[in-house]
């Protein structure tokens, strides 16, 4: 989520660029990001990139999608831009076939792309809205759960990172879509995990806060509204995207053994469970 104010943290992280995206070795891995154009995926995507993986950007917006591995490129890091939807399953699909016949598989998949929207209470809330939260945040995950896992399966090697929220952990009030839907993707997450435990596909969820990415302001969230998830944060501050990059390429990484169906917290101690 967006925040115009810069701090401290926010600083150190910008002038900190060759540190920052030091992470865990991805050396020939192949990672597919979904909503990985800009924010929080496209830090992932850095960080993995920069650890040896190539790397499958997957994005509605195709022009960022296209930037966005064109900034990977000039990092000198292999990489693939991908137009679709993920609430819609012959898009996916088609996406996870190109990346099958650039790539040859997929070894790790982040589950990033998502919306949030107005504030309003849940009585008042639209059903196609609540739909959409669901068909993006759950039956999006899904989809590329159901392109990605046989495979991975079949290798005997994967790893799957669903992005959550805090919201999904603790509910927001006037945010009862979005909460609903990332409760869903913890609840998948959780499930996937216990069926893949014994093959090396380990599925787990992340679960940040607010995060200096933008998505509110995308969303028509207020600012109003932002200053006031922001006050919720003990830390003080929101994140900023590398944070959560750093947290989701170890979580997609092989330094990860021994975790699955789990919940990593990134909600700068609102949520300490």
């Amino acid at each position: 989520m967006n925040t115009n104010t810069r701090d401290t943290k926010d600083e150190i992280m910008t002038d900190q660029t060759d540190d920052r995206h030091r992470g865990p070795d991805f050396t020939g891995r192949v990672a597919v990001l979904t909503g990985g154009a800009q924010g929080i995926g496209f830090a992932s995507a850095q960080i993995m990139g920069d650890g040896g993986a190539s790397i499958a950007i997957l994005d509605l917006d195709k022009d960022a999608a296209d930037r966005a591995v064109k900034d990977l490129s000039a990092r000198g890091i292999r990489a693939l831009a991908l137009h679709a939807d993920v609430a819609d399953q012959p898009s996916v699909k088609a996406a996870f076939d190109e990346v099958r016949t650039t790539f040859g598989r997929v070894d790790v998949l982040v589950n990033n792309a998502g919306v949030a929207g107005p504030n309003r209470p849940v009585w008042e809330t639209p059903p196609d809205f609540m739909r959409r939260m669901f068909e993006i945040h759950v039956m999006g995950a899904y989809h590329c759960i159901v392109e990605a896992v046989p495979g991975m399966i079949e290798a005997g090697y994967g790893r799957i990172v669903n992005v959550a929220s805090v919201a999904g952990k603790e509910g927001n009030a006037g945010g009862g879509a979005y909460s609903a839907a990332k409760a869903g993707l913890i609840g998948l997450t959780k499930s996937l995990g216990k069926e893949l435990a014994r093959k090396d596909v380990l599925a787990n969820a992340v679960t940040p806060g607010m995060v200096t990415t933008g998505i509110s302001t995308r969303s028509g969230v207020s600012e109003e509204r932002n200053q006031q998830l922001t006050a919720l944060i003990p830390m003080g501050r929101q994140a900023h995207p590398d944070e959560l990059g750093q947290l989701i390429a170890f979580v997609g990484s092989d330094r990860l053994t021994f975790t699955t169906g789990s919940v990593f917290d990134a909600s700068g101690g609102r949520a300490t469970y």
